[in-house]
């Protein structure tokens, strides 16, 4: 009696080393957990109502430019000078230089100033091109809270004359209410209504010295 009790107290603790290296084994081969990703876009409030000059002119957008670095769905932020980093989790729609050729349209039109606003490629023969170029978009995190700082350069062109009616560069920045990634989102939509709304006085103001 002794030996066979033995002898199934050893197969039984047999069987368990068996099984806890089976679910030992199943629970490497899983799959690495993976961090969520998040996907963000530009998208400003209409610009303010506000009394403009009227001009019997077509003005077209030109698609934007954007600086190296910049030029990519990657959500950009820096913790110190010159070192670009971009988040891991965290990306635009698509590169920011792309969302912003909608958005500057929406904003030139909503100032109701100009005969038409079209966007490039247009059928429609245009009379003023603005040009634009992000020079930045990006969260510092260097100060606290973090802030966005957007840099936007414009150029005001007479299409018929062919020359520059002038260039300038717009820059904002605005604090991020939480210092993430989300809170950047906000702070950009934020600083970039304010620059829709200087470039839209811009547009109008330069357009009469055509």
């Amino acid at each position: 009696m002794t030996i066979n009790k033995s002898k199934h107290s050893g197969n039984r603790t047999l069987r368990m080393l068996t099984l806890a290296m089976l679910v030992g084994g199943c629970t490497g081969l899983q799959p690495p957990r993976v961090e969520s990703s998040n996907t963000y876009v530009l998208e400003a409030q209409p610009i303010a109502k506000t009394v403009r000059a009227k001009r019997d002119l077509v003005l077209e957008v030109g698609a934007p430019r954007a600086r190296p670095g910049f030029e990519t769905p990657q959500m950009v932020y820096v913790r110190q000078p010159y070192e670009l980093e971009y988040f891991a989790a965290n990306r635009w729609a698509d590169a920011p230089s792309h969302m912003l050729g909608p958005l500057l349209a929406q904003g030139l039109e909503q100032t109701e100033s100009f005969r038409a606003v079209v966007q490039t490629p247009s059928a429609v023969p245009a009379d003023l091109r603005v040009d634009t170029e992000l020079i930045r978009l990006q969260q510092n995190f260097a100060t606290r809270p973090s802030r966005i700082e957007l840099t936007l350069r414009a150029e005001l062109i007479d299409v018929r004359g062919k020359r520059v009616l002038s260039t300038k560069l717009f820059d904002e920045t605005e604090d991020a209410p939480t210092d993430d990634a989300y809170g950047g989102v906000t702070a950009a939509n934020v600083a970039l209504r304010r620059i829709l709304e200087q470039l839209a006085d811009f547009c109008v103001a330069e357009s009469g010295s055509r």
